[in-house]
């Protein structure tokens, strides 16, 4: 993958003036650090294909990690060249794997994240049905080493409790944490960094900040992490799903407790 990054990432923070109200009916200035918003549009092969609102760090990573989970490259030597604008605004991406199905019209989506993201259209994805992920053994530590780094809190969300995180972990150590205005995004950017440095996702554990609705799942299973984990809760959905496709789900993971929803390298030892 040849990569043409001519953005030079902008703060993700800004600070804004506001007024603090109290019951009394008091009030006083007050300047807060809050999170800057970013929006990209994204060509594949000269195609408009998506527009992802997000925060203004990690673009490259974000965006190959998007490609990945969307399921329309399998892997970052799909991609030919990814050039990135200097303001970040628009990223073109070539692919020497796919060509676009202009037969598959479909209709503009907007993912259910509380971000302006949206799939323009499905010209190149596909319609198989993903593999099931393969189960790897895995330690109770493996999900508490990563709530205890969720618990120390990530720099951006230290600075304006308005992120999502995602932390990459390996064998109990935690190697990527990215952070991003949207759940999804965040889930991306771990994506996209881990396919770039080399590592293999199949190792994986992935713990996110956010709720695990089906298309965060789905993400999971196409990128084939073996292991979900979140300190938040999945949806009845979001289960059946990870036990059809044999994928380790995790939830509400905090310091000093996990509730497992599902554990097929457990089953199959048991």
């Amino acid at each position: 993958m040849h990569v043409i990054d001519r953005y030079r990432e902008e703060d993700a923070v800004a600070t804004c003036e506001g007024v603090r109200l109290r019951p009394d009916g008091s009030r006083e200035p007050v300047r807060r650090a809050v999170l800057a918003e970013h929006a990209m549009e994204v060509t594949v092969n000269t195609v408009p294909t998506l527009r992802m609102v997000c925060t203004p760090d990690h673009l490259v990573d974000l965006v190959v990690g998007r490609l990945y989970t969307e399921g329309i490259i399998s892997g970052a030597d799909d991609i030919a060249e990814l050039y990135l604008c200097g303001q970040g605004t628009r990223a073109s991406v070539v692919l020497d794997c796919r060509r676009a199905d202009f037969s598959r019209r479909g209709v503009e989506t907007v993912p259910s994240c509380c971000t302006g993201n949206r799939v323009y259209n499905q010209y190149f994805t596909s319609d198989g049905r993903p593999d099931a992920v393969t189960p790897i053994p895995w330690e109770a530590d493996w999900v508490f080493a990563a709530a205890r780094a969720f618990a120390e809190d990530a720099p951006l969300h230290r600075t304006t409790t308005g992120t999502h995180s995602c932390y990459l972990v390996l064998g109990g150590t935690v190697v990527t944490c990215r952070e991003d205005l949207g759940r999804h995004n965040a889930f991306d950017k771990v994506v996209g960094a881990a396919l770039r440095e080399g590592i293999d996702l199949r190792d994986a554990l992935i713990f996110s900040s956010g709720r695990l609705p089906v298309d965060m799942v789905m993400k999971a299973i196409r990128a084939g992490v073996p292991i979900l984990a979140t300190k938040a809760v999945p949806t009845d959905e979001t289960i059946r799903l990870a036990r059809e496709f044999d994928l380790t789900l995790i939830c509400q993971a905090r310091p000093d407790s996990a509730l497992v929803y599902n554990d097929p390298w457990g089953r199959r030892a048991s």
